[in-house]
């Protein structure tokens, strides 16, 4: 099939005088008129980023993203970097390219690369991200990069113990960071180029891009290990987030390097720096009111681009979802790319709101459950889980004995840390070395767990079970464990030596990242038909095989001692726990998968006259209503 350049209605018909030309020449001298009548100036002949690229520089940008039959074309036609933004459908099928996905995935590919326009960014940097390709990130965020406490985020593992299971979860909260700051970019950015009457400033750009790049500069070692285990161990009654220390650190950095003045170069002002510490610490939840001071209510959308507290789409979600995935090997089925592309901010009950079109509702579904399948397969294994355990003891032993510096030269303990910024630039997840090649006596403890970890004599999970109805809270551990303990013969007890200290009690919560509700009911979606009016999408009307219930809990329990006869006695005394629960006999410590309900209570046959037990017969019914269990 052969294809050639027709112009549509509204483009410029060119005169005679060309109609002997060459196709590429026609083609490019229509774009130059274009361009010519939509900004009733002439073309300039010079220009600085991706203005400037010369033919070869845009075929070298496109190979890079994949597009290397695409190159050619663009290289054969001439196509130079002032002429990507008005390139149109009709202009892909005109040089050749036909197909609507070809077409499709070469203007998602412009949108990208034209996304921040670096025409007065001197000072910029582009990064080789595996995840996102070449991205090119603001001078202001490269001068916030190169601090210390910015660069201490290479020493903080992403996943945190999850690297002592999977050998691929290697990386820090660095390129993470990076990338958030790359895709709040491009999502601001696309939505000011769409919807310029919303009044979207640089600055407010730039502000969100700063935003995303140090929404996790307060984190501990081993990230969320640190807030979400450490810290509650040592101090029950703090409510202490890494995201206050985030805002703090972030204070402190500016203030450590003197990096106001680059503030101003910017024109960002005071109240700029509102906006980010803002973001950063999560902005207002819905339905509070409207108590920021960085940006005005009208602009309340933009705090929902790096920490989203309305449904959770955000762009920390979307990197960490395609970063973690491809570095742990697991298949993530959610496009982020679709979500920038179809954002749009709508009025939703006197709100501004970001909202996606109604056909990628979806594709919103399928982030979600990745976002469940990760925390199922990885975050929440039962090993990362428990060596995550085995680190905190550790921690929580030495908290006493180590000391770190702070702002004052006042000696602080690890616990300490959280509030003095100048403490917490010295936490690393180096602090695992640093026990376990010390020699204070009264480290031994610590080194001795720390050693166990890396010889894998780890704590032994012996079983796990999910329960119905109401869901167990932390504070009941102790009760349950004593319970279980209870259950236990008392001489064989003794005899062991076992207590309730030598036994561990796990609860997982899986959901969809607001607990019991549906995320998706708070999203909003706008049709083809009507792009201005926002609309709800109810789950029943998407389809019929989607979760019914968002939220479940796996109990897990473990023997600190690893010899049979310890393991055998937690297993039996959890399996009576279960039993005078009336939950479903527990399944065993190394069974991951939920079980599917047989056929029958009785024994089947495999057709050839050997008995089977029915625990592995099943009928279709079950296996459909398995499909619409969420963590099947």
């Amino acid at each position: 099939m052969s294809c050639s350049w027709v112009p549509e209605n509204g483009d410029e018909i060119l005169s005679p005088e060309y109609d002997d030309e060459p196709a590429a020449k026609r083609f490019c001298v229509s774009l130059l008129q274009r361009n010519h009548n939509h900004n009733c100036h002439p073309v300039r002949t010079r220009e600085s980023g991706w203005k400037g690229w010369s033919k070869e520089e845009v075929a070298e940008r496109l190979i890079d993203e994949g597009l290397d039959h695409v190159a050619e074309i663009f290289k054969r036609e001439g196509i130079k970097g002032k002429f990507l933004k008005e390139l149109t459908i009709s202009d892909l099928e005109g040089i050749g390219i036909c197909t609507l996905g070809n077409q499709l995935e070469v203007m998602e590919c412009i949108e990208k690369l034209t996304s921040q326009d670096t025409s007065v960014q001197q000072g910029s940097k582009v990064f080789n991200d595996p995840i996102h390709g070449h991205i090119e990130l603001h001078p202001l965020c490269v001068k916030i990069i190169d601090t210390p406490q910015f660069q201490r985020l290479r020493f903080l593992k992403q996943l945190g113990t999850c690297y002592f299971v999977y050998p691929g979860a290697s990386h820090n909260r660095f390129e993470h960071c990076l990338g958030v700051c790359y895709l709040a970019g491009r999502l601001v950015s696309r939505i000011q180029r769409q919807q310029p009457y919303l009044g979207i400033t640089d600055e407010d750009v730039l502000c969100v891009q700063i935003a995303g790049l140090c929404h996790d500069l307060g984190h501990g070692p081993f990230s969320h290990l640190f807030d979400n285990k450490f810290i509650p161990a040592v101090c029950p009654d703090s409510k202490w987030k890494h995201e206050e220390a985030s805002v703090k650190m972030f204070e402190y950095l500016v203030r450590e390097n003197q990096l106001e003045a680059e503030f101003r170069r910017y024109k960002l002002t005071d109240t700029d720096q509102i906006f980010i510490t803002e973001q950063i610490a999560g902005g207002s939840k819905h339905g509070e009111g409207w108590t920021m001071k960085g940006r005005p209510q009208e602009k309340s959308y933009l705090y929902e681009v790096v920490a989203n507290k309305r449904n959770g789409i955000d762009v920390d979600k979307w990197d960490y979802f395609a970063r973690d995935c491809h570095m742990l090997g697991i298949k993530n089925n959610f496009d982020h790319n679709r979500c920038i592309h179809f954002a749009r901010v709508l009025q939703v009950e006197g709100e501004l709101q970001i909202c996606s079109r109604d056909k990628e509702i979806g594709n919103i579904y399928d982030m979600f459950y990745t976002r469940t399948t990760l925390h199922r397969r990885a975050y929440q294994h039962k090993t990362t889980n428990i060596i995550e355990n085995m680190v905190v003891e550790a921690l929580v032993l030495a908290n006493d004995h180590i000391k770190l510096k702070g702002g004052d030269g006042k000696m602080l303990k690890m616990s300490e840390a959280i509030h003095d910024m100048t403490a917490l630039s010295q936490l690393t997840d180096d602090i695992f070395s640093r026990i376990l090649h010390s020699h204070e006596p009264e480290l031994e403890r610590s080194r001795e767990i720390l050693r166990n970890i890396l010889t894998r004599k780890l704590y032994k999970c012996v079983s796990q079970i999910q329960p119905k109805g109401n869901l167990y809270k932390e504070e009941e551990k102790p009760v349950i464990l004593a319970e279980v303990v209870s259950k236990m013969d008392p001489d064989e007890l003794a005899s062991s030596g076992m207590t309730a200290n030598d036994i561990v009690l796990q609860f997982v919560n899986l959901d969809y990242g607001m607990k019991e509700k549906n995320p998706v009911d708070n999203v909003r979606f706008y049709s083809k038909e009507n792009p201005n009016v926002a609309v709800m999408i109810r789950k029943e009307q998407e389809s019929s095989m989607l979760p019914e219930n968002f939220k479940e809990q796996v109990i897990r329990i473990y023997s600190k001692k690893r010899d049979p006869r310890s393991c055998n006695m937690v297993k039996v005394a959890f399996e009576q726990w279960c039993a005078a629960k009336n939950f479903p006999p527990p399944k065993g410590g190394d069974v991951s998968a939920l079980e599917l309900t047989p056929v029958d209570k009785g024994k089947q046959t495999n057709g050839q006259g050997t008995s089977m037990p029915s625990s592995t017969i099943y009928s279709r019914d079950d296996k459909e209503r398995s499909k619409r269990n969420l963590f099947e």
